[in-house]
């Protein structure tokens, strides 16, 4: 779809966009879908995939029918955005997960979905990478860019691992950042029904064959089954270039999570 058709889409309403540069997206906007149920008790009328550079010629004529608040999804980097987002004050949710969870979860996605290319071995994938030869881009270049916006007023950078650690006080935090008035009870019941256990057991239900391979192990360190030494320590390196010293760095908590 060009860029043109999107920009005059998202003119057309308030929107509500996340932003994905990695896994854990699907999860996310299961957990948004039932915070905006909850909230205004609507289910959501549309079978569109979210995702804004994915999908038909016709998609941004069919979306522009969906009710506000829409979500929106996107892999694109915060420079590839369409403009009338932030025109339109959109709110926007940034995903980011540890980079070596994210690198092994975008191999396995690779490999297990038929209609993506596939890798011979994860020694070849984790080379590209680390090259950013991969689809949408650099992680790093996406960290990056992202960081320089980690204040804006209409955009939350949440983590895989936040959501891991404590689901119930992440969906305070989304349902405040959106203005949705809720109860304590309406959040836990929330959280409770979107623990990744329970979002993976209804994932043939909720996006079909497919399910099984977006909503794979969702645990935090499994880079520890495929990561060698030398692969370590050039992940590490990286990480300290782009990324030590700056607040999205610090949110990562790299130390805890990416350290042996």
């Amino acid at each position: 779809m060009g860029k043109q058709e999107g920009e005059k889409m998202l003119c057309l309403c308030s929107v509500v966009t996340i932003c994905r540069p990695f896994p854990g997206v699907n999860w996310l906007i299961q957990i948004l879908s039932d915070l905006i149920f909850t909230a205004i008790q609507s289910k959501p009328v549309s079978t569109e995939l979210p995702f804004i550079e994915c999908g038909d010629p016709d998609k941004y004529q069919r979306m522009k029918q969906i009710p506000s608040p829409r979500i929106l999804a996107t892999h694109l980097n915060y420079d590839c955005l369409p403009k009338s987002i932030f025109k339109n004050k959109a709110k926007i949710l940034v995903l980011f997960r540890n980079p070596k969870d994210t690198a092994v979860s975008f191999f396995h996605f690779h490999n297990n979905v038929p209609s993506v290319p596939s890798y011979s071995s994860w020694d070849e994938f984790f080379l590209e990478f680390m090259n950013g030869k991969v689809g949408w881009g650099s992680y790093f270049d996406h960290a990056v860019t992202w960081n320089k916006h980690i204040e804006d007023e209409n955009i939350m950078i949440i983590t895989y691992e936040d959501l891991k650690e404590n689901l119930t006080a992440s969906v305070k935090q989304i349902a405040e950042f959106f203005g949705f008035s809720l109860t304590a009870e309406q959040i836990q019941s929330i959280a409770d029904r979107a623990t990744f256990q329970a979002v993976k057991d209804k994932a043939q239900e909720t996006h079909g064959a497919v399910g099984s391979t977006l909503f794979r192990k969702g645990v935090v360190g499994d880079w520890k089954n495929l990561f060698t030494e030398a692969q370590n320590q050039e992940m590490d390196a990286k990480f300290k270039v782009c990324l030590e010293g700056t607040k999205l760095g610090a949110k990562l908590k790299y130390d805890v999570y990416c350290k042996a």
